[in-house]
């Protein structure tokens, strides 16, 4: 039972996503093929990865990587920006174009969060990020994210 109500959620959330790209399609806003949509979550997720650090988390060779990033460099999603680090290293940084794109996923889990705060007690929320923290931290050791500043 907890598995159904678990892929239900995690269902409707994809699909709500779905739902708003293809609409974004039919009006011709979206530029973007599946894979590259999904190269996108990849490099957002990451933070602003190398070409090979993108590469080696999708388990792809770095030529495939680089072929995939200028297409999306092409079409305004990414940019590269100089290491300040290491001046022949370059990072990748999603740009504003995308993140209008990103939003609308972004935008539904805010607006659904909001509504599970006002269903649910103060402490039934501390303890469902309680357990959200959990699996991430805990339960799904096979994707590694880079920690968000400030953790």
């Amino acid at each position: 039972m907890l598995e159904e109500k678990f892929q239900a959620v995690y269902t409707k959330f994809k699909l709500h996503f779905y739902q708003e790209i293809f609409a974004r399609f039919q009006s011709r806003e979206a530029s973007l093929t599946t894979v590259e949509t999904f190269a996108m979550e990849a490099i957002m997720a990451l933070g602003t990865p190398t070409v090979n650090e993108f590469a080696s988390f999708m388990r792809i060779s770095s030529s495939n990587a680089a072929y995939k990033i200028n297409s999306l460099i092409r079409k305004g999603y990414v940019e590269k920006v100089r290491s300040s680090h290491d001046k022949r290293e370059h990072h990748l940084k999603v740009t504003e174009k995308y993140m209008h794109f990103y939003n609308i996923s972004n935008d539904y889990l805010r607006a659904v969060m909001e509504r599970i705060r006002i269903r649910f007690t103060p402490a039934e929320c501390d303890k469902l990020e309680e357990i959200l923290t959990i699996m991430d931290q805990e339960l799904m050791p096979e994707v590694q994210l880079p920690q968000p500043a400030g953790n």
